[in-house]
């Protein structure tokens, strides 16, 4: 047993922000506002007309960032700005011009932050995450404030110090840590998935049942949206790539074959292109788990309310079982490129997407274990190899490749007997992690190898 039972809230793991990185962009950004905070906590005393805020980048932050358009995120948290409150026109404007100077405000005085003001910082440290970030505020030589952050996928953050799950926090009324452990408390309790979700989500948030379901409707909406946007956006997307979308061009064509049987499955990669597409264009998506793989769940979706024509109820239930396969693998082993590569991402959406099909259609947790198993499995190994640091190629079309895979995986765990399944969810999540750790870093989101090196982009 783990000694730190899973407290994740479902709308941590499902956030609203702008693309294209979860780990690059909406965690970023949630750091420098927290260093914006920390920064206003200090006396007035230390106004100067000398201040200045430095910010050093590591890891895959330093290697990919520019493409992933961390610089501009930063940037974004010290004027104040939220991922889910952010406005993405105004947001992709920052940095345009490299020249342009931002005010940080400190107290009622401003600091001047700029392209000058981020050090990408490659292969000078050693530090205990893959993305980390240092931010300092300085007048002249001094150092009046400096933090430590990490970011650890999906939009997580930790700050150097701090413990990632306080002594304080609440206890769910269902712990668990694996899934044999969520497993038992279903068969004891002789509840279904989703009460012993909602119970824990209520206990956590303190927020009503009403509320709660009403909170998931929105980010299913948020998520639909995005795939709205993107099947009818034909624009060049950002970037020295000049990447053209492809989402409105296969839609266009699903509609034109839709009495034939390949109909199906083309309508199914538009929609998981177009809300990618739309995350690598730098608008607004949810994260599911990150944003990278911010295609999978919400195209699933789309296609299992506009074609298999769920209810709202049958949805949520969906929900509620991606989000228990997204807690047990960010829990045990992680949801960050830069940790497990791609796996880590396109992976784990591949096996919530699974686990949502198939628990929709069964209510069934032995199938559902066995769809989310598989999902992973066919995934271990994957490299994350961004071509110029952009989540574009191979990002968009692998998020097409996931959904289809979870698809595959759930019609495997439905049609056979999930008895005979002979790999257990938490086995392959220990085999994931161990492989995440075995992996080069250069195949974990630095562009260091792989496609990466396959163009004249990078």
């Amino acid at each position: 047993m783990y000694s730190q039972a899973i407290t994740t809230s479902i709308f941590d793991l499902f956030k609203v922000g702008p693309g294209p990185s979860s780990s690059h962009t909406i965690g970023p950004m949630k750091a420098a506002y927290d260093f914006l905070t920390e920064i206003n906590r200090l006396p007035t005393s230390f106004i100067s007309e000398t201040l200045q805020i430095e910010i050093y980048l590591y890891g895959s932050l330093s290697a990919t960032g520019k493409g992933h358009g961390t610089d501009r995120a930063i940037i974004a948290g010290l004027l104040g700005w939220k991922p889910d409150a952010c406005d993405p026109v105004k947001f992709l404007k920052i940095l345009k011009n490299t020249d342009d100077k931002y005010p940080v405000k400190f107290h009622n005085h401003l600091i001047a932050v700029n392209a000058d003001s981020f050090h990408f910082e490659r292969g000078k440290y050693d530090s205990p995450h893959a993305n980390t970030m240092v931010l300092k505020l300085k007048d002249e030589s001094t150092i009046l404030l400096e933090h430590e952050y990490y970011s650890i996928g999906g939009g997580f953050i930790y700050r150097k110090g701090e413990k990632q799950h306080p002594k304080n926090a609440i206890n769910p009324p269902y712990p668990y840590t694996s899934m044999k452990e969520l497993k038992a408390h279903l068969n004891r309790e002789k509840i279904s998935l989703t009460e012993l979700m909602l119970a824990n989500e209520m206990a956590l948030t303190g927020v009503s049942k009403k509320e709660i379901e009403q909170k998931v409707d929105g980010i299913l909406d948020f998520m639909h949206k995005a795939v709205k946007r993107g099947l009818k956006d034909k624009r060049v997307l950002p970037g020295t790539i000049k990447l053209r979308r492809k989402a409105p061009l296969l839609y266009e064509r699903a509609k034109n074959l839709a009495i034939t049987s390949d109909s199906f499955l083309i309508f199914l990669n538009a929609y998981c292109l177009a809300a990618s597409e739309e995350n690598a264009a730098g608008n607004i998506v949810v994260t599911a788990p990150t944003s990278g793989a911010s295609g999978v769940i919400p195209g699933i979706t789309y296609l299992i309310k506009n074609h298999f024509h769920y209810s709202p109820s049958l949805m949520r239930d969906g929900m509620w079982a991606a989000a228990a396969i997204g807690f047990l693998v960010k829990h045990n082993a992680s949801i960050s490129g830069a940790e497990m590569g791609c796996m880590g991402e396109i992976g784990t959406a591949s096996a919530m997407a699974a686990a949502m099909l198939t628990y929709c259609a069964t209510k069934d947790i032995n199938a559902m274990e066995s769809a989310a198993e598989i999902g992973i499995e066919h995934h271990l190994g994957m490299t994350c190899d961004p071509i110029g640091g952009y989540v574009q190629i191979p990002c968009i079309e692998r998020n097409a490749m996931g959904a289809v895979k979870s698809y595959n995986a759930f019609l495997l765990a439905t049609s056979g007997d999930s008895s005979l399944q002979k790999i257990s969810f938490d086995s392959v999540i220990k085999v994931m992690k161990a492989t995440g750790k075995d992996m080069s870093k250069k195949y974990k989101e630095t562009s260091e190898a792989g496609l990466a090196l396959s163009a004249t982009e990078c």
